[in-house]
């Protein structure tokens, strides 16, 4: 199994979400002040799969929406693929997106670690990141940004004033993820003035 989609991955199979427990949105007030200003759309849904999105994006999400920059956050919740798997079902989503929308920028999110001290899950999740950091640079229009390393203590251990339960953030957790991806992407707006001229026309 490679990045390259060789071979049967049951992580970049398309499938609609299960069961949905509210909308997995950002905190409100870090979302007001970073990315409202960016006219954001957030599309996450909690509890969402790698296969979840897939099936979004390939049943109409894509549609009537013509995005610069599109960011992708997946993957925590693939509970019982590979972290090889996982992150090839990222790549088919941002490889996906890079088909559908050629004038956009995609940003991969890195995975954050979980678990208050270092457990499996976290390796897996530090797994997916490497992955994903060798196969997405073979993708002109992806970036990695990965802020992972913010969230482990020198003793291994992950605080509570970032995760309230060492998995879901709290609005300082948010803000440790928020301001590096918020830079990225003004930066990004940045390099392609004459796309945003354009858009404006």
């Amino acid at each position: 199994m490679s990045g390259d989609g060789d071979g049967f991955n049951p992580a970049a199979v398309a499938q609609p979400v299960e069961d949905v427990q509210g909308d997995g949105r950002w905190m409100s007030q870090v979302w007001r002040e970073l990315f409202s200003p960016l006219h954001a759309l957030n599309f996450g849904i909690g509890g969402d799969t790698t296969c979840n999105v897939l099936w979004r994006l390939q049943n109409g999400e894509l549609e009537n929406i013509r995005p610069k920059i599109v960011v992708v956050w997946v993957g925590t919740n693939n509970h019982e693929h590979t972290a090889e798997q996982v992150a090839g079902g990222i790549l088919s989503i941002a490889k996906l997106l890079t088909s559908r929308l050629p004038k956009a920028k995609v940003v991969v999110l890195g995975l954050l670690p979980r678990g208050e001290r270092p457990n499996p899950l976290r390796e897996k999740n530090a797994g997916i990141n490497n992955f994903l950091r060798s196969w997405l640079s073979g993708l002109a229009q992806a970036q990695f940004l990965d802020v992972s390393g913010q969230f482990v203590h020198s003793d291994g251990t992950i605080s509570l004033q970032d995760m309230f339960d060492f998995l879901h953030l709290t609005s300082t957790g948010y803000r440790m993820v928020a301001k590096p991806l918020s830079d990225m992407l003004l930066q990004i707006l940045e390099e392609t003035p004459e796309e945003r001229r354009a858009s404006l026309v």
